[in-house]
């Protein structure tokens, strides 16, 4: 077949469903003269979900077009993204993703035999390449690693050093990999415009760049191995899929953000060139789509309920898991998905710290630790001594209101920060900021960058002064008297907090929470807690 096709009808192909491509005319004129080299790298880090048939996908209509395609398991990149993968797990953590990788391809019928699988360390530890990574670090600033970095490495308040080499990391790869263009999301632009800009000056050729848009999860936001509420895993069995599903963001009407129709138009159109939607007789019966616009267009105009629509992709997505879950109920598979994946409560050190009521995390890092609480700003007047900084008098709900000394009035104004329900930490040892004391610490969303932007947390509505924030799964524990500065564990908790991409405030993908619900900001996807 592929012989049969133009070098328009590959292109297309190639193309097809694509958000952007950087390089095109350079990616007309390689399928003009030969077959396309191409890779799709993946970091080895949380379970794969279902939004990477997606990618897969695309893999298909790679392989149906000519080109030559390599799979990278990115193990070194997943240890340097904050260690998302420990370093004693990667060599588990390659192995599990080779195996459900390859399901997928199966299940959606791709052969194997024309697909070369690369491990990151193979190559990425050779004297040349090290030799390569010196070379760029010399060139590369700072602030265009961490940019370039912004969307796909996490990010913290004090990022480590790893996290700037990631993406000079996986520009280089296209060199040593020797293809002609590099496949992935349209988050990791800015890694691919970095590439683009550096490798000439390393005299390796600049490459193209093939960029998916980002499938929105369950939920309305980008899906994420680390948002449970947003994703499908591949072994979740039929029920729960089911159960996601009934949760799953599906307005009647709405088309934006909808990530039960952007599987439709993403995986089952690409796969079966066809959807059928599955309706009672009563209300007209099944209906065969041949092209995703007309489903769009009868969902938006209401004539597809999200019930229906709902149901209909349960069959299709069950269709896909199905072989998936055959091939891992074997005993050794089964095996490396517990060894590569440990359950956190039966890791070491279980039992410490939040003593069952936690998830047996550390002692030094149980998030109970943290006296976290709703205050209200009772007042807000300018430090007498900094022009930068103001004092926020907070009622945390005791006898007399605390003093805060932050720079929050350059992100938020005097007038919104009156009466105001905000999230304080209340177990520091108070500092002296400019000759006042500070008795506490207001806690806030915030995104580095050119501006840097700053919210504060909102506690659910109805919340009073002095209500405990705590993490989801740590109810019952009881916070310290004082944190002692020397064990830093408010630094040690702070590193793992963050605002997910629907907005809710959550420590090591677990929900910050009161007694009313969770925790959120306005915007700030994303983004540190500090």
């Amino acid at each position: 077949m592929t012989d049969q096709l133009s070098p328009d009808e590959k292109f297309h192909l190639i193309t097809r469903n694509l958000q952007e491509v950087l390089g095109e005319e350079k990616l007309k004129q390689v399928i003009q003269e030969r077959e396309l080299k191409v890779y799709w790298g993946t970091a080895t880090t949380g379970k794969p979900h279902v939004a990477y048939f997606v990618p897969m996908c695309k893999i298909a209509d790679f392989l149906k077009a000519g080109c030559e395609v390599t799979i990278l398991f990115a193990d070194l990149h997943a240890f340097l993204d904050n260690m998302k993968a420990p370093w004693e797990l990667l060599e588990l953590r390659v192995k599990y993703y080779e195996q459900v990788i390859k399901a997928m391809l199966e299940s959606i019928g791709v052969p194997l035999d024309k697909l070369k699988f690369v491990k990151g360390t193979n190559f990425q530890l050779s004297r040349e390449y090290t030799l390569d990574v010196y070379r760029l670090s010399s060139m590369v600033t700072e602030h265009d690693a961490k940019k370039a970095g912004a969307e796909v490495v996490k990010q913290v308040e004090h990022p480590m050093l790893s996290g700037l080499l990631y993406p000079g990391l996986q520009a280089l790869d296209e060199e040593y990999l020797k293809v002609d263009a590099q496949f992935g999301g349209v988050d990791q632009r800015k890694i691919f415009t970095l590439a683009e800009k550096y490798l000439p000056s390393l005299g390796y050729a600049k490459r193209s760049h093939l960029m998916n848009p980002m499938v929105p999860g369950l939920t309305g936001a980008k899906m994420s191995s680390s948002e449970e509420e947003s994703k499908i895993d591949l072994l979740d069995s039929a029920g729960d899929v089911k159960k996601k599903l009934k949760k799953a963001f599906c307005e009647p009407g709405n088309i934006q953000n909808n990530g039960v129709l952007s599987f439709v138009k993403y995986v089952v159109f690409p796969l079966r060139g066809e959807f059928r939607i599955k309706r009672d007789p009563k209300f007209g019966g099944d209906k065969i789509y041949s092209v995703f616009e007309e489903v769009e267009k009868d969902f938006a105009e209401e004539s597809v309920h999200p019930g229906d629509l709902k149901a209909s992709v349960e069959v299709a997505l069950n269709q896909l898991l199905e072989p998936i879950r055959k091939k891992f109920e074997s005993p050794e598979l089964r095996k490396l998905t517990n060894t590569a994946y440990p359950d956190p409560s039966k890791t070491k050190g279980a039992g410490k710290g939040a003593k069952a009521a936690g998830g047996g995390e550390d002692e030094e890092l149980a998030p109970s630790r943290v006296d976290i609480r709703v205050g209200k700003i009772i007042s807000v007047e300018k430090h007498p001594d900094a022009d930068s900084l103001y004092l926020e008098k907070i009622d945390v709900g005791e006898p007399e209101p605390r003093t805060v000394v932050s720079g929050l009035v350059a992100y938020v104004s005097q007038e919104d920060l009156q009466d105001r329900l905000v999230l304080v930490l209340c177990n520091l040892k108070p500092q002296k900021m400019r000759g006042i004391e500070s008795q506490a610490m207001l806690l806030c969303a915030s995104v580095e960058g050119e501006p840097r932007r700053v919210e504060p947390l909102d506690p659910p509505e109805g919340s009073l002064p002095g209500e405990r924030v705590f993490v989801e799964g740590y109810e019952t524990a009881k916070p310290d008297d004082r944190l002692n500065p020397k064990k830093k564990v408010w630094e040690k908790v702070q590193a793992d907090l963050k605002i997910s991409d629907a907005c809710v405030a959550q420590w090591k993908d677990k929900q910050l929470m009161t007694q009313l619900g969770q925790i959120t900001c306005k915007t700030l996807k994303g983004g540190n807690i500090s």
